[in-house]
């Protein structure tokens, strides 16, 4: 019985011993320990297949669980996208809306945040995290109203089994209005009015207005736009919109502005009142290439300039510059509008003399009229000018030698306007008196003449090589006239418009600010550039319009209202019209795009497939 006891004892002694070196490899090694009873890793059987695995709490293995799982368990597959059919922005979240094109990184930002079970929300008890490794765009036809995406997630099964699955979410597109678009179908929904108004007979100022709103995108967020014989009238929804058009005003035009706001309605419980706000802006009276008799305080002010300027240019401050000499100076808007002015000669059509150009001779100075000296670069651009009235040319033999800062533009048989002061009765006294003792020169050149308006021809304009975008305004009360007034009103819009584009023609710099594009004589003319741009190796005018110059693809052939009476079907196909490409949007955002040929066979959902580890997270680093 004692030897039994001591055997049992020893058997059980060496079990713990076999048992604490499976549970703790780090004990020392017993010598006498056999090699198949040291520490082994425990395996089971999977239940589906029977294949050896680590024990694991589904007791499967990860092949069996990829096939039996549904890693998309919780996530939609299906969301509904509103765009506003009248601004193409797409609804956001809390009434805001955003501007996103087509395979854009900001619409697959805006996509996916409609896409449920993403992130695990507070309160979510379900197991395993979900991470977004990959979202590619997909093909769909342009007449669908949908929008397709292929995701592809990961998901934490049980401890330590991760699986990937990809899969498609369709994206319904409802048309819905915006705020916006909803106040522009509504009478009297604006809340703020801005009026702009400038005291001249033409229009020329507004033109030029209109393409700087046009280049820097001023007009967006106005309701409408109202033209009137002296000016233009912009609503806005919200006072804020209208400060801001206001702002990019006091940046392009000298101007002045008084603001008043009228009561609508007030609800004395809450204490709060419904006021529209209206803005008059009054625009100087100065325009290009007006000829200015200046103060004589003034003209010693912005650098003893001759007191007889043009204007060269208006911007925030007025630009004007000596026509004899070439010296410039500036005039700021609160100098101007502490002692207003107005010029002695405007520069109107019936102001303005055509002269043809019969000869030149360069003029150097040492030293302007105003005894400060003129560079180098200046004086090379004066020149002594002998010309005749286009009206003498075969009547008689008068002939015109005058001083001009244009001289270096000009050569014989050149063709150029300007102001003749021999017949002209100037408004101001002390410049008449001038005038009157022969101290003014006779005449003052503005500007070179090109192309189809120098020779004379009917049809310059339509020759000519460029064009210009439009707002899309319409008539107010004191335009909407007929009969033989609005006949006249529209000849005189004509004619504004000529002008202006002439002064474009003219001027480079003025060019710089706007956008021009080109004409259909370019485009049916191909790389030739036609008569308009004659190619001459020795000619140094640097004012004449190029092809480098101009922009292309612009289509003003629709008419204002096409746009409205376009049938459901036409907008839908405009609006989609970019997934029909090849995911060139898409590329430059560096999103994957599936074609259209690999589109027709996606399938809904791949099946999940084991990886051994989590991929890189979509959303921190590329949206």
């Amino acid at each position: 019985i004692k030897l039994t006891n001591i055997n049992n004892s020893m058997i059980q002694t060496k079990t713990m011993e076999i048992s604490s070196h499976a549970i703790n490899p780090f004990l020392p090694e017993d010598p006498n320990l056999q090699p198949s009873s040291r520490g082994t890793t425990a395996t089971i059987l999977c239940c589906i297949c029977g294949i050896s695995i680590s024990p694991n709490p589904s007791n499967t293995c990860p092949a069996c669980l990829a096939s039996q799982s549904d890693v998309t368990r919780g996530i939609s597959t299906e969301a509904t996208l509103h765009q506003c059919r009248g601004c193409s922005r797409w609804h956001q979240e809390a009434g805001k809306w955003i501007g996103c094109e087509l395979e854009s990184r900001e619409l697959m930002a805006l996509c996916l945040s409609y896409v449920s079970g993403l992130k695990k929300r507070k309160g979510d008890n379900s197991s395993g995290r979900v991470r977004l490794v990959d979202a590619a765009w997909v093909w769909t036809e342009p007449h669908s109203m949908r929008l397709k995406i292929r995701l592809t997630i990961q998901r934490e099964v049980v401890s330590g089994t991760i699986l990937q699955q990809s899969f498609i979410v369709t994206f319904i597109v409802r048309n819905q209005q915006c705020v916006e678009c909803q106040a522009a179908f509504r009478q009297g929904s604006w809340k703020s009015l801005v009026q702009v108004r400038q005291r001249v007979g033409h229009k020329r100022t507004f033109l030029y207005l209109e393409q700087l709103i046009l280049k820097h995108g001023a007009h967006r967020g106005c309701l409408s736009i109202e033209t009137f014989k002296d000016g233009m009238d912009f609503y806005f929804p919200d006072k804020g919109k209208a400060a801001r058009f206001i702002s990019f005003l006091e940046d392009v035009v000298p101007m002045k502005v008084k603001s008043s706001k009228k009561l609508i309605g007030t609800d004395d419980k809450s204490n709060v009142s419904n006021y529209k706000y209206t803005n008059l802006v009054e625009i100087c009276t100065l325009c290009k290439d007006d000829l200015l008799f200046l103060p004589k305080k003034l003209a010693l002010s912005i650098g003893n300039i001759s007191r007889l300027v043009l204007v060269k240019n208006v911007s925030n401050v007025i630009h004007v510059i000596d026509p004899l000499s070439g010296q410039t100076g500036n005039i700021e808007s609160d100098a101007y509008w502490r002692d207003p002015f107005r010029p002695i000669i405007t520069a109107a059509r019936t102001r303005l003399t055509r002269y043809m150009i019969l000869g030149k001779e360069p003029v150097f100075l040492e030293r302007n009229a105003s005894k400060k000296a003129v560079g180098k670069k200046q004086r090379s651009k004066l020149a002594l000018i002998t010309a005749a009235r286009e009206s003498d040319l075969g009547r008689n033999d008068s002939q015109i030698e005058e001083r001009s800062k244009l001289g270096y533009l000009m050569k014989s048989g050149d063709v150029c306007v300007g102001y003749d002061l021999t017949e002209a009765q100037l408004v101001d006294e002390e410049a008449e008196e001038l005038r009157s003792s022969g101290k003014l020169p006779d005449v003052v050149f503005v500007r070179k003449l090109y192309g189809g308006v120098a020779t004379g021809e009917s049809d310059a304009a339509k020759k000519r090589m460029f064009k210009l975008q439009r707002l899309s305004v319409k008539k107010g009360e004191e335009e909407g006239g007929k009969g033989k007034k609005a006949k006249k009103d529209v000849d005189m819009e004509n004619a504004d418009e000529e002008d202006f584009m002439q002064e474009l023609e003219a001027d480079r710099e003025m060019r710089t600010r706007v956008n021009i594009y080109k004409s259909e004589v370019v485009e049916t003319r191909g790389e030739s550039s036609g008569d308009d741009v004659e190619e001459d190796d020795d000619d140094e005018d640097d004012q004449k319009i190029t092809l480098d110059e101009l922009l292309d693809n612009l289509v003003l052939d629709s008419k204002p209202d096409a746009e409205d009476a376009m049938g459901e079907e036409d907008n839908i196909e405009q609006t989609f019209a970019g997934f029909g490409g090849d995911g060139e949007r898409a590329a430059r955002d560096n999103i994957g795009y599936v074609g259209r040929d690999e589109a027709l066979h996606l399938v809904a959902k791949d099946s999940a497939q084991p990886v051994t580890e989590w991929g890189k997270a979509f959303f921190d680093d590329d949206l």
